[in-house]
């Protein structure tokens, strides 16, 4: 989600739902512990691994198409073996040598070969969807009957953290061919894989709509462990129904509640806190033609003293934590909770009093409809308002539709505006794009050569190999960049999952939300 920078990366995890009664024929509560019921608010668009990016679309893909390297539960901090059963990033960064692991097979039984991987990988690149930025720049080769290599032009030490994505999922080659499927923009394969599965992952879709109700049913000949339930039903239920469903035994998985929605619940049921990698953050742009007044940066500077961060985390409810930095703090080179800032109210009269401005007035904008992990902008935006007087700052709230509002921001007409940002990968360099110059950074008018010694930093940070040199690198980028940039990051909100007793093995991931093929049933 080019980059989550585009509006689909704006409507990640957006509630785009329905109540349950609309669901499409809704069963009631799993049978004989066989058939698990998951109640969420649907981001979806496609089951194509070429064309997804939305939230429910990566949760779906995740359990019918393997990828060559996977994560261990919610760590993301080690890429590990998947369709490879091996891996080795070279000295320098720019080559990645995989080796396939013998006897995986796809849902048709037949095997997954190094052919399988080019096409999927090369298709992925070149089909100009919305993940395919994440291949950019990468030559995908068979280098041996098992063996592939993917060669960047540029150092990528990325890489193993990017194979995970579901969108890099593996296709059966010939079934997609045979379905229209092509390495580039001709590709028609979309409409048959939202209807039937083309992977190797323990789950082959039964039906999809992505408005109701998408069902899933065990892949007989997943080489791997067997899945613990024969079939998962995903509805599309906003989050007061889910809360209501997985009371009442209608549904064993609530995804999407807030912190307040998942307080006081009954015995029997269980209740798994995170936060999560979304971080909610204001920006004041840089574009003296949108705004004189926040393209000061002793202005911003004033804001980001004013904001009273321990009472948003308080409107933010259970498991949610401050954010020290943009780049949250399950990922490497994410700041210690210990450099988040804190109010300064003198410090922030003084900032504003150093920027010449007297009794400014500026309008926050943000989208009037949408939720970030069950959490609603909007007494967000309140508290900021009534920070931000107290330093002699005027702030208008201007809640506005959820596409105008992702118009605006992406065509970078906002004076100042709330919004979140969730990890593309979980990976640091993803995180490179709130630079002057790049994609985020341009919105903002916050053009190359505006922080000459902070491009300098992330140039660097681009480039370094190993991750305690990485760690250091994006470190000093983002106290950099919270000192001049723009932002203003405020809050990870909390993920709180609801599970009826009988579900085990749940852990809470960045990327996918949660890997189906993990959980147990007792």
């Amino acid at each position: 989600m080019a980059p989550r920078t585009t509006l689909t990366a704006l409507l990640l995890t957006t509630a785009v739902a329905l109540s349950a009664c609309s669901a499409g024929g809704s069963p009631g509560p799993a049978a004989g512990g066989k058939t698990l019921v998951v109640d969420t608010s649907f981001d979806l668009k496609t089951a194509d691994p070429g064309r997804m990016y939305e939230a429910t679309g990566l949760f779906i893909g995740k359990a019918v198409y393997d990828t060559l390297l996977t994560f261990d539960g919610g760590d993301v901090t080690k890429p590990v073996p998947a369709l490879a059963k091996s891996y080795e990033l070279s000295q320098d960064g720019k080559v990645l040598t995989l080796e396939l692991r013998p006897g995986a097979k796809f849902s048709d039984g037949s095997p997954v070969t190094a052919d399988d991987v080019v096409f999927s990988l090369t298709r992925l690149r070149d089909l100009k969807g919305n993940p395919s930025f994440l291949l950019e720049g990468v030559e995908v080769a068979k280098t041996g009957e098992s063996t592939i290599t993917l060669t960047s032009k540029t150092p990528n030490p990325a890489l193993p953290y990017i194979l995970p994505n579901p969108v890099l999922g593996i296709l059966n080659s010939k079934v997609a061919k045979a379905h229209g499927a092509t390495t580039d923009d001709k590709d028609k394969a979309e409409q048959y894989l939202n209807s039937a599965s083309a992977g190797s992952g323990p789950y082959v879709i039964e039906s999809f709509n992505v408005s109701n109700q998408v069902v899933l049913r065990a892949n007989k000949e997943y080489y791997g462990d067997k899945p613990a339930y024969d079939k998962v039903v995903i509805r599309n239920v906003e989050a007061a129904t889910q809360k209501l469903n997985v009371q009442r035994g209608d549904s064993q998985i609530a995804l999407n509640l807030s912190g307040d929605q998942a307080k006081n619940m009954p015995a029997g049921l269980q209740v798994k806190r995170a936060a999560s990698a979304n971080v909610i953050y204001m920006f004041a742009t840089r574009n003296e033609a949108v705004s004189k007044t926040t393209a000061n940066p002793k202005f911003a500077e004033a804001v980001r003293k004013g904001v009273d961060y321990a009472g948003l985390l308080e409107l933010a409810g259970e498991g949610s934590v401050q954010a020290p930095g943009i780049i949250p703090s399950q990922l490497l080179g994410a700041l210690p909770p210990e450099q988040a800032p804190e109010r300064d109210v003198a410090g922030a009269k003084a900032a504003l009093a150093a920027s010449g401005l007297t009794d400014p007035s500026v309008e926050l904008e943000y989208p009037s409809e949408l939720t970030v992990n069950g959490l609603s902008l909007q007494p967000l935006a309140e508290r900021v308002q009534a920070n931000l007087k107290e330093v002699g700052i005027t702030v208008e709230l201007k809640p506005t539709p959820l596409t105008a509002a992702a118009d605006n921001y992406r065509n970078g007409k906002e004076e100042m505006g709330l919004w979140y940002w969730g990890p593309d990968h979980p990976d640091p360099s993803g995180y490179l794009v709130f630079l002057p110059g790049k994609p985020v950074g341009l919105r903002l008018g916050w053009k190359a050569g505006a922080d000459k010694e902070l491009e300098a930093l992330g140039e660097q940070a681009a480039t370094t190999v190993g991750d305690d040199a990485r760690k250091q690198a994006y470190a000093e980028l983002q106290t950099r960049l919270n000192s001049s940039g723009p932002y203003i990051p405020l809050i990870q909100p909390g993920q709180n999952i609801v599970t009826a007793a009988s579900v085990t093995g749940l852990d809470y991931h960045p990327v996918w939300t949660v890997d189906l093929a993990d959980l147990g049933v007792k």
